[in-house]
């Protein structure tokens, strides 16, 4: 049954858009140092472990002499499009508690009205501030509520499986992060690699000045204020404004500072 439809008489299903990245190998998704390394196992390749948990049985007893496709990945939890938990930022979060895990966060921030904001005319590595979010916020006609998840789209969606993408895109600083979570906001997301301008162009800005304070500031107001990140998502061109729902459950990695999701858009046929 296509996406969006339903058997007659029923009512119609919501509309989902994919708001994610896949896990592949050779895609410029991250720096060097987190390459993902997914090895494939096909069907021929596994028939000799199928048939050594059945004594007795042979390869060629089995259907086409084959076994099953199996996928042994190495990779980060920051890898592919993911959730960040508060203990990622720091090891404290609200004034001094324990910074929560990935498997401690609530269910209820991760499916939410979603709010996307369009800030793909910004220059990469630019740092937005709390007045270009209430400027796009008011252009939009939108009036934060506690528990939305807001997504930014920037200029970084467009560069997905190009070299320059962990280079590309705005990013947030302390101050317009804390603007959002201020006004009761627990999940952000991106399409850009870090919720932060990318660290290209951070580097630059502390060779100029030696503000250390400069350094991943968006990610370290999670001090202050616990809320979550949603990094490398994709297709946000394809979100009006608002009138959608966002769903982001991460797994649950025990004691992890986040998690893998299967972020999706959901709109109201």
């Amino acid at each position: 049954m296509p996406n969006g439809t339903s058997l007659q008489g029923e009512r119609p299903l919501p509309r989902f858009i994919d708001i994610s990245i896949p896990l592949e190998n050779d895609v410029p998704a991250d720096p060097p140092f987190q390459k993902v390394q997914i090895a494939y196992h096909t069907h021929g390749d596994t028939a000799a472990q199928l048939v050594g948990s059945f004594p007795g049985l042979t390869v060629d007893q089995l259907p086409d002499g084959q076994g099953w496709a199996v996928e042994i990945a190495t990779i980060s939890t920051h890898n592919g499009t993911h959730v960040d938990a508060p203990w990622h930022y720091h090891p404290t979060m609200d004034g001094g508690a324990r910074a929560i895990t990935i498997d401690e966060i609530p269910l209820d921030w991760c499916f939410r009205p979603g709010v996307k904001l369009d800030f793909r005319h910004l220059p990469d590595g630019h740092v937005v501030t709390p007045d270009e979010i209430d400027a796009e916020l008011a252009r939009i006609g939108h009036t934060l509520a506690p528990l939305d998840i807001v997504v930014v789209n920037t200029a970084a969606g467009a560069r997905y499986g190009h070299e320059d993408y962990i280079h590309s895109g705005c990013g947030f600083g302390r101050d317009a992060t804390l603007h959002l979570v201020n006004k009761g906001i627990r999940v952000v997301g991106t399409d850009g690699w870090s919720w932060d301008a990318p660290f290209s162009h951070t580097a630059r800005r502390f060779a100029e000045t030696g503000d250390a304070s400069l350094i991943w500031e968006g990610h370290k107001a999670g001090r202050d204020a616990g809320y979550c990140q949603i990094e490398k998502l994709h297709n946000l061109e394809a979100l009006p404004a608002t009138g959608f729902t966002v769903s982001c459950f991460p797994v649950k990695v025990k004691g992890g500072s986040a998690g893998w999701t299967r972020a999706v858009a959901i709109l109201p046929d």
